[in-house]
């Protein structure tokens, strides 16, 4: 029988599959139900700084209080912080009690502020592991792209002062070097990277005028993105690689063990098809690794990453000439 044991974040897992982020992780039934078909861990729905920040916000406008009560407005912000704070530490607390796999919690950040304290707390509460979701968007003119990669550091050196519990860190393709990003943040002896984290696009309603939520599931041809560039780090960094983002059969996350990736992450897949699907990923990887006399992952990891290929350019832009030079238009 195959063996479909790995090690992510320096934790022993009974195979590649590791649940992601989402609000089908927010809850003990539902986790109960993806520990059941099947994967190795979980990682806790995030906790949202800006959740908190818009909250403090919104009671700020409402409250006529804040204008007069400097005090009031401390004790306010420590009450809201408070409150998802110890949501959260039961949730973890819960899922620790129900499930045998380990326990991931998220931290969705955007600043390096004085809540990344909360990790510790999360440590305490018997988290496994801490994954920081961290996602600032580019869009700040004020802001060079220096400054930005900077944040990011403050902020995992923040959170890495804080706990001993492993931490990975899961990051957009947003950077003008992914690469020298990724390095930069390997070097801060984080536990893993996760590539890449999906966030919120907009849309437009031109029929109220309005602006909507674009899919909020992502699509199977996505997992292409993190496929490329954890081919071409693979073995350049020192930490995990994990693959989030288009994982939805059990095909694909061949390709991306292939590709270098310890684990795989998926969300979007179980919304669409169920949790049983994690089963039939883990039958299709079997029937695979049989069919290839393969007995363990490790034998077959980063086969086709760029780190023995002949052709790097196979992962790059190149190939865009290469299919489309010929064509007739």
């Amino acid at each position: 029988m195959a063996d479909f044991t790995t090690q992510y974040m320096g934790l022993y897992l009974k195979n590649p599959i590791v649940a992601a982020s989402s609000s089908y992780t927010s809850d003990v039934k539902h986790l109960k139900e993806l520990e059941k078909n099947g994967v190795s861990a979980v990682v806790l729905k995030s906790i949202f700084e800006e959740e908190i920040l818009n909250g403090f916000n919104e009671s700020l406008d409402l409250d006529d209080r804040f204008n007069s009560s400097l005090e009031f407005l401390d004790y306010y912000d420590y009450e809201l912080k408070q409150e998802s704070l110890d949501k959260y530490i039961q949730l973890i607390e819960d899922a620790k009690k129900a499930l045998t796999i380990p326990v991931i919690a998220s931290i969705n950040c955007i600043s390096a502020q004085e809540w990344t304290e909360f990790a510790k707390k999360f440590e305490k509460a018997g988290a496994d592991g801490i994954e920081l979701n961290i996602f600032i968007l580019p869009s700040d003119t004020k802001k060079s792209s220096v400054e930005i990669e900077e944040e990011y550091i403050k902020i995992i050196r923040k959170v890495k002062k804080a706990v001993s519990i492993p931490v990975a860190i899961k990051i957009g393709p947003y950077f003008t070097n992914i690469s020298e990003m990724m390095a930069k943040i390997d070097k801060e002896d984080i536990s893993a990277l996760v590539l890449f984290n999906r966030s919120y696009s907009p849309d437009f309603d031109i029929d109220k005028l309005e602006i909507t939520s674009s899919n909020i599931y992502s699509s199977p041809e996505d997992y292409t993105l993190p496929l490329r560039w954890i081919a071409l780090n693979y073995k350049k960094v020192n930490c995990s690689l994990a693959a989030s983002t288009g994982v939805h059969d059990g095909d694909t996350m061949i390709k991306l063990l292939l590709a270098g990736a310890d684990v795989v992450q998926i969300a979007s897949t179980v919304f669409i098809n169920g949790p049983e699907q994690i089963n039939k990923m883990l039958k299709r990887l079997e029937e695979w690794m049989n069919k290839n006399n393969l007995l363990n992952i490790d034998q077959f990891r980063g086969e086709l990453s760029s780190k023995d290929t002949r052709n790097p350019a196979e992962f790059e832009r190149v190939q865009f000439m290469k299919y489309f030079s010929g064509k007739k238009i």
